[in-house]
């Protein structure tokens, strides 16, 4: 019987598929590339014709990743519009999103360890993704007094920040951090309580 991968004819995308399953129960650097290819049902030799080692496997999911990302991002922006205030919390919302229904292709992604800038294609992709984020806070910044206005990759860096934070400790079962509010609420208050110290909202009465 001919091997899996060969057979469907898509074996890159059967190792990334064998690869994201491994990721999500071992972390980045607890599997090898044997073990990738006993997953996609192919001899290991035949991982070699695609991938020199394990770390460009894991950036091909991240790029993968990267591009889902980017594309939910776009998606989570333009369902907010018109409004500047709406778009840019959807997408703090959709990163939330992002790491629950992809899990393997966010640890890729945010833990381990893989330069962005690995590949030319993994940079361009993380920069998509980056723009879309950047779009939405200079966006909402243009009613910030220009003197006072942060600049748009700083606005996005944080909120990137906060979001990420949310998501490393009360969203992906960490041992030991439980949390008595949901992760979207701990995300919205959060994100709430920095636009109105930067005056985009009022605040409470």
């Amino acid at each position: 019987m001919p091997k899996r991968g060969y057979h469907h004819g898509n074996l890159r995308q059967a190792l990334i598929e064998a690869a994201l399953k491994l990721i999500e129960e071992k972390g980045p650097t607890g599997f090898t590339l044997s073990e990738a290819a006993k997953q996609a049902g192919v001899t290991p030799a035949a991982v070699y014709r695609h991938y020199e080692g394990r770390e460009d496997l894991i950036a091909e999911c991240a790029r993968q990743g990267y591009g889902i990302f980017a594309d939910l991002m776009q998606h989570a922006y333009e369902s907010g519009q018109p409004s500047a205030l709406a778009a840019f919390e959807a997408t703090g919302r959709a990163y939330l999103a992002f790491a629950r229904r992809f899990p393997g292709h966010y640890i890729a992604m945010f833990e381990s360890g893989i330069s962005t800038n690995r590949t030319p294609e993994l940079a361009d992709v993380v920069n998509r993704a980056n723009t879309v984020l950047e779009k939405a806070a200079g966006d909402l910044s243009q009613h910030i007094p220009e003197d006072k206005r942060p600049p748009a990759s700083m606005f996005s860096a944080h909120i990137w920040a906060m979001s990420h934070g949310v998501v490393e400790l009360f969203a992906r079962n960490s041992p030991g951090k439980a949390s008595p509010f949901p992760p979207e609420d701990l995300l919205e208050t959060g994100i709430g309580i920095y636009l109105r110290g930067l005056g985009l909202i009022p605040g409470d009465s």
